[in-house]
């Protein structure tokens, strides 16, 4: 069985060799044996889900045991529907027209660190897309959930072992130093980086010199335009708000009103015990929720209630408050509620028009959550669709609760996934919700084509009647 690594002076070398024997004997598994262990995982996670998410709330005191039992639902359950039919062995398309077939091969060895937000939904989630395309994966745990993340890994592993996977396709990393985190992300045996943390631990992994990919932060804007149900807007916005308690990086950071509509908006969120804070109150969360001097949210308040977080700031709420709301006018550090915080509270602005409504989500978005997501409320499509090819995010959500929305699977067709990519913007390759096709070189065989360019007559054709060239032949000699 599994050794656990967790002695000082971690033996790196050897974690890396078993992931390199293990991505070996993986290449020779069919499409049949790896869908068996891609489905064994899958059902060992979503069979503890509940356990886990217990343990999780247990060791990490974060958000909700209940909603990480629905996190532990999408890392498993959505997730594995999404891929439970994709080819990721050996020819996994074929062009005939074109003469082109693909195939897929394993990336190798990949190095995964988790969150302490989403411990054991994250190692469940990355463990499941690494079996199905039979890449081996060693998992370096948050060292504030580490007891969680190293039971999900366990589960997972023995499950795929029984399922006939190779040894050591699956191992973790119960507690290791900064400077081994950052040998082993620059190792030149490891192939891919999976990195879902800090700013730092993401920056770390994208500077290591092997691939990564490297989640960014989210710090989500939400616009609630002039013809938004407004009830219908509030009860999602504080669904996905409240979901764990607002540890999900996709949950609404700023909300963006209409001076149209803004009255009701403010009574609806009263109604659902939302507390707006006055100005004072204000400057005395702003030191409790966020350090300036750092850049970050504070870890005290990532995930918990809102009346403990207001109690940490010395005021005095109701104890059912939903969320602590901060009406603010500028944006940036100098107001730092404005920033992402992963807890239960929202900045609040008053927008005068359309357009100034706009560049505030805009100014939201530039500061802390580019590439990642933004959300808006409205019945007309020409502002969605102005709202979309303005903003500077991945994920555009339409009427829907952001935490949820964004993960995929619930609200949307979106892809399911823990990991949610913010582009180039946010130093990421893509914009996609990651998933196996992710982890795979895709080959091309391509073969001689009588109908190739230098024999296409359109071309011919279009270079007589636009260009003075002769023959295509010519650009060749």
């Amino acid at each position: 069985m599994k050794q656990d690594y967790h002695t000082p002076g971690l033996d790196i070398e050897k974690i890396v060799d078993n992931a390199t024997k293990a991505a070996r004997a993986f290449r020779n598994y069919s499409q049949e044996q790896t869908d068996k262990i891609a489905e064994a995982v899958f059902r060992a996670g979503f069979n503890n889900r509940i356990n886990l998410a217990k343990l999780t709330y247990k060791e990490t005191k974060l958000g909700k045991w209940e909603d990480k039992v629905f996190k532990n639902v999408i890392a498993t359950l959505y997730v594995y529907m999404d891929i439970k039919n994709v080819k990721t062995v050996g020819v996994i398309a074929e062009d005939k027209e074109q003469e082109i077939v693909e195939v897929a091969e394993p990336v190798g060895p990949i190095f995964a660190v988790t969150p302490i937000t989403n411990p054991s939904s994250t190692v469940l989630f990355k463990i499941l897309i690494s079996m199905k395309s039979r890449n081996p994966i060693i998992i370096r745990p948050h060292g504030s959930a580490k007891r969680c993340s190293v039971e999900a890994a366990r589960i997972a592993y023995e499950a795929a072992l029984k399922a006939g996977a190779p040894e050591d396709c699956i191992q973790w990393i119960k507690t290791s130093s900064r400077d081994e985190v950052r040998m082993l992300m620059s190792h030149n045996k490891i192939s891919l980086i999976l990195a879902t943390g800090s700013v730092e631990l993401v920056r770390a992994a994208h500077k290591s010199g092997n691939p990564a990919i490297g989640i960014g932060p989210g710090n989500v804007p939400v616009y609630i335009g002039r013809s938004a149900d407004i009830p219908f807007a509030i009860e999602q916005i504080l669904a996905s708000k409240t979901f764990d308690h607002g540890t999900v990086c996709a949950s609404e950071q700023a909300i963006v009103a209409n001076r149209y509509n803004v009255d009701k908006v403010i009574r609806e969120f009263k109604k659902k015990k939302a507390y707006f804070l006055s100005k004072d109150e204000i400057k005395l969360l702003e030191p409790i929720a966020f350090n300036k001097t750092d850049k970050v949210m504070r870890v005290e308040v990532i995930g918990q209630p809102a009346a403990l977080i207001a109690e940490m700031a010395g005021i005095k709420v109701p104890p059912d408050t939903t969320v602590l709301i901060a009406p603010l006018e500028e944006v940036g550090l100098q107001s730092p509620l404005s920033m992402e915080i992963l807890a239960p509270i929202l900045a609040f602005y008053t927008a005068d028009d359309f357009e100034s409504a706009i560049e505030l989500c805009r100014q939201i978005n530039q500061h802390g959550g580019l590439g990642h997501t933004a959300s808006i409320f409205s019945k007309r499509e020409e502002k969605i669709e102005y709202f979309a090819s303005v903003m500077n995010a991945g994920r555009i959500l339409v009427n829907t609760p952001a935490s949820q929305g964004a993960m995929g699977g619930t609200y949307n067709k979106l892809q399911p996934s823990l990991m949610l990519a913010c582009g180039t913007s946010g130093k990421n390759i893509t914009t996609d919700n990651i998933s196996v096709q992710h982890l795979l070189n895709i080959r091309r065989i391509a073969r001689r084509k009588v109908g190739s360019y230098i024999n296409d007559n359109s071309i011919h054709k279009y270079l007589d009647e636009n260009l003075d060239v002769e023959k295509i032949e010519d650009l060749h000699n």
